[in-house]
Order: C-alpha cells, then sequence, then structure tokens
C-alpha cells in the first residue's frame, strides 16, 4: 500500500486539499482485521488540512457504499457511506513525549514503526499525519451500529436457525411462561 503520511511543515498557510481513493487503505484494514465487509460501491474520501496555531485543522468527507451482514439474518445489507468530519491535530509538546517504551523517544523523533497507531508522528523531527489512518477511523465511525437488510427483518429462528424472512419455521414455539397464560387474552380500553 502506498504511503499516505504528509509531512505537516511543508503546507501551504491556506493548506491543502487531499484525494484519497486507493481501495487498499480500507481493503487492507479489513483483511487485516478480519471483517466481513465489503466495498460495493468505492470508497473515496476528501481532507483538507489547514495550519492553525497549536495545530492544524482536518476537514473531510468520506463517502461509497459497503456489505455488512444484516445484524438479525445474517443476509447481506448493503449501507451507504455519506460522512462529514472535522478534528483538531494538536502539536505535541514537550510534555508528551515520555520516553523509552512509553511513546516519543527523548528526542521527539519518532519513526513510522514506533507508533502506527497515531494519526499524527514525528519521522525526523517532522510531524507527519497518516491520511490513510484517517480515511480508516472515519469508516468505522461512519459504519451502522447494526445493519439491517430491512427494518421489518424478522431475523433467523433461535432453535433451528432458519431465515424467518423465507417464511416460517417448522419449530414448535413456546406459549410463553404457562402461569401468565390467563392474561394472554387480556385487552386493554383507552379511556
Amino acid at each position: 500500500m502506498q504511503n499516505y503520511r504528509i509531512s505537516l511543515n511543508d503546507l501551504p498557510p491556506e493548506g491543502k486539499e487531499f484525494h484519497l481513493d486507493d481501495p487498499a487503505i480500507w481493503q487492507a484494514p479489513m483483511k487485516e482485521f478480519g471483517m466481513d465487509c465489503r466495498v460495493s460501491k468505492p470508497l473515496s474520501a476528501t481532507i483538507n488540512v489547514l495550519p492553525t496555531d497549536g495545530g492544524w485543522l482536518v476537514r473531510g468527507t468520506l463517502a461509497g457504499e459497503v456489505v455488512l451482514p444484516c445484524s438479525r439474518c445474517a443476509e447481506e445489507s448493503p449501507s451507504s457511506i455519506s460522512a462529514r468530519f472535522e478534528d483538531f491535530e494538536e502539536l505535541p509538546g514537550d510534555d508528551d513525549f515520555e520516553g523509552p517504551g512509553g511513546g516519543a523517544s527523548l528526542s521527539g523523533v519518532q519513526t513510522q514503526d514506533e507508533d502506527a497507531e497515531n494519526r499524527l508522528v514525528f519521522v525526523n523531527n517532522v510531524p507527519t499525519l497518516d491520511l490513510a489512518a484517517i480515511c480508516w477511523e472515519e469508516l468505522m465511525l461512519a459504519l451502522p451500529v447494526t445493519p439491517l437488510c430491512a427494518t421489518s427483518c424478522k431475523g433467523l429462528c433461535a432453535g433451528c436457525g432458519a431465515n424467518l424472512n423465507e417464511g416460517m419455521c417448522s419449530c414448535e414455539h413456546e406459549e410463553g411462561d404457562p402461569r401468565m397464560a390467563v392474561l394472554r387474552g387480556l385487552t386493554l380500553h383507552k379511556n
């Protein structure tokens, strides 16, 4: 995968816009994390990085479509992705450098391997921003918590696992707690 780290010292004062649409930005982490997710319409991100006092303002959009398993029946569920995001990447101070084993080194130099999880890292004392990490994080935030193939999805039978959207299963369904049988025919009327 291509390196999507940009040197923040090289940005013009008016900022710069970046367009990212490389499928590897999303597919490599999906494979790494073993996600049951695939891209059905290409994902693309536009990120604008603007230098400000004490850091950088990061604004952008993410659009596309992914297919996830339905939370109820496990059938394919297309999910449209359309997200806007805004974040502030603060320039780390001297207090943020904890020394060996605790993040950054005493000189404030981090290499790509030392801190691959952070979006803002130092490489040869130059702050760099990982645009691919921003894209991945925003995709994870944009995914639905409980994807559904349809709002009326009936799910799977708890007994035999049959998809109830395709019809009733042959399992005998319990009527519930027999102690509550007298209340089953109860109807309430509003006054």
